[in-house]
């Protein structure tokens, strides 16, 4: 859950420059190059000279190179230089391998332009200091699988990302994609077309008589493809070459099935809209919130995936208003129950007798209702949610839904259906199910969200801590496996680099992370301050926690309970004392507890020294630094 109780913001639209983007109407002939028709007027702008010495890939050039680069006479490009030169753009040096070579005046403009590189074998796009329409046209239809926090960025294109760009015809998508390069790349054009193709071939669409019908483009497709993967137990029989009559309850197995096979399937059905539900939100959403809530109400489903902070909730109710139908809203837990009904009566024009919660402590069902995945997925439960007709299904921390036990709750139908979670990613490696059960990845570059100051990017830094006494390090030596990695995790030597880390930073609002409860109490009790677990009652939880964000208390030993399923307040500072066995996911959600629209957050990750502590520790933040956060280590001598 994210609270944004701050002013909304404004932001001014990018400004790009004519330049700087491809005419979507030029052709292949003159649109590149400025020479390409033979034509011996060059004009030569500082801006070509640019280009010329980044596909040379050096600062300086000859005539000789400019006139091969832009087919021209020497002549031509030698006088072209020469005008650059008599403006005071670029400089000459005469050198004795050749009589003259050319650079910049500025070497820094340069190496401070906006720079892209296209590996199309590799599918892969390296961009040097992208300015953020650039990131935002990537973005649209590749991944950022990294980011060096020094302006280089690298993008991977997918299938699941074309499959999901917001583009109703492949023309439209090369546009975007020419923009965002600067240039053509034939070879990766032709792989998106085919991929795109891909997303276009089935379909499940409602038959007049009521039934689902999976429909493929073409007999070869549908022979080939998706008869040789679905059996009776998900269809009943052909209709025609080009159609069969799905089984129900069966169009969620399809859906998956199809996509790992490479073809994601079209939901197209007649699904119920549900009773209609007018509401208004009080919050004006932010220029990226409102670009999500855009794409999920063009496509009718999909995934928010923001860093914690960025107001996925926010985007969510903005999302109700605009399908304005009664909703079914999942969360892994009570008080995220909790705290999406008071949400949803304080940010929008919702009152008390539309709203309800459904799980063990209340049993509510209203036009908006906010139930547990368990309760949801029980067969006893399952008629109430199964009878009415729900416009909207949300899916809270929507990375569970792949799992085993909250998977049934997924199978409830709406025709419309959107996720949030700040990191879809499984160490199973079931994420792709999420896109086929819930809806496409919607979201914003994390590092465009820290420039903008929407969300604060906390510093991470990895300490070493030695042992604490020779009897654990000891334990350690003899012990085994999972015995092995719980010793090192309750160091007691942490204890002292805690304490430490709080002098170090007094006035700091701090959270202590641990996973053992015994070390959790210990911690508590070392500190002298509570310890908030599984254990702790729900009021009391409330209580702890609301004197924290009222600023009564500035230090808290939280157990895995907090890494979600619990609004836990703004920290400045969080210290994760053990839990570096766990997922990339929880190091998203315990760096979280810090991103928010403030600076100078922090968050210690504390690993015992000699370790496999160490490993774990580098492999759950490696996830955060290719988001582009900063990752320090730093060794304890103490």
């Amino acid at each position: 859950m994210t609270d944004d109780r701050l002013p909304p913001d404004q932001d001014a639209s990018d400004d790009r420059t004519d330049d700087h983007v491809d005419d979507p109407a030029a052709d292949d002939s003159a649109a590149d190059d400025p020479a390409a028709d033979g034509d011996e007027d060059v004009p030569i702008s500082l801006s070509t000279f640019h280009d010329v010495c980044q596909r040379q890939g050096r600062p300086v050039v000859t005539a000789g190179a400019v006139a091969r680069e832009l087919e021209c006479t020497h002549e031509v490009a030698s006088e072209a230089l020469e005008a650059l030169a008599e403006r005071g753009d670029v400089e000459r040096l005469a050198v004795s391998a050749d009589p003259v070579v050319w650079y910049p005046s500025e070497l820094e403009d340069l190496t401070d332009r906006e720079r892209v590189v296209v590996f199309p074998k590799r599918r892969e796009i390296v961009v040097d200091r992208p300015d953020q329409f650039t990131r935002a046209q990537l973005s649209s239809f590749a991944h950022l699988a990294d980011a060096n926090g020094e302006g280089g960025y690298r993008y991977v294109v997918r299938p699941e990302d074309v499959w999901s760009a917001p583009h109703e015809s492949f023309d439209a998508l090369v546009r975007t994609m020419r923009q965002a390069l600067g240039q053509r790349s034939p070879e990766l054009e032709t792989y998106v077309e085919s991929q795109f193709d891909r997303a276009n071939q089935f379909r499940l669409r409602t038959h007049p008589d009521g039934y689902t019908v999976l429909e493929a483009e073409s007999p070869a497709v549908m022979g080939n493809v998706a008869r040789q993967k679905l059996d009776e137990e998900h269809v009943h029989a052909p209709i025609s070459e080009t159609e069969d009559w799905v089984r129900e309850g069966s169009e969620a197995a399809i859906k998956r099935i199809l996509y790992e096979a490479g073809y994601p399937v079209q939901d197209e059905r007649d699904l119920e809209r549900g009773e209609p539900l007018p509401m208004e939100l009080h919050l004006r959403p932010r220029e990226y919130q409102r670009e999500w809530i855009d794409r999920f109400v063009e496509g009718g489903e999909g995934v928010f995936v923001g860093p914690p902070g960025s107001g996925k909730t926010v985007a969510a109710m903005g999302a109700m208003a605009e399908v304005e139908g009664e909703t079914l809203v999942l969360v892994p837990s009570r008080d995220l129950a909790r705290q999406w009904e008071e949400s949803l009566l304080e940010y929008t024009s919702l009152g008390p007798d539309q709203v309800g919660q459904y799980h063990g402590g209340r049993k509510e069902v209203r036009p908006v209702t906010v139930a547990t995945y368990q309760i949801a997925g029980m067969d006893r439960h399952r008629s109430l949610f199964d009878d009415r007709e729900w416009g909207l299904l949300v899916f809270d921390e929507v990375h569970h839904v792949p799992s085993d036990v909250y998977s049934r709750s997924a199978r409830l139908q709406s025709r419309h259906r959107l996720g949030l979670s700040a990191s879809p990613i499984r160490e199973d490696d079931r994420q792709a199910e999420i896109f086929t059960l819930v809806g496409p990845p919607i979201g914003t570059d994390w590092e465009a969200l820290f420039e903008a100051g929407f969300v604060a990017e906390p510093e991470l830094e990895i300490r070493y801590v030695p042992w604490g006494d020779d009897e654990q390090r000891n334990a350690y030596g003899s012990a085994d496996g999972r015995e092995k990695y719980q010793i090192a995790a309750s160091n007691r030597g942490k204890i002292d680099e805690i304490r430490f880390l709080l002098a170090s930073h007094p006035g700091s609002k701090a959270l202590v992370f641990v996973d053992y409860l015994e070390q959790g109490r210990e911690l508590a009790d070392a500190l002298d301050v509570p310890f908030l677990s599984g254990e702790t009652p729900h009021h009391e939880r409330r209580r702890l926690l609301e004197s924290f964000r009222r600023d009564e208390r500035d230090l808290l030993v939280i157990s895995r309970v907090g890494d979600e399923g619990i609004d836990l307040p703004t920290a400045d500072l969080a210290i994760v004392a053990s839990g570096l066995g766990g997922s990339r996911r929880q190091g998203t959600q315990r760096a979280g507890r810090t991103m928010r629209p403030a600076g100078g957050a922090l968050v210690y990750v504390l690993a015992t020294r000699g370790t496999r502590e160490e490993d774990f520790a580098r492999r759950q933040l490696q996830h955060l630094g290719r988001k582009g956060l900063t990752v320090r280590e730093h060794t304890v001598d103490r």
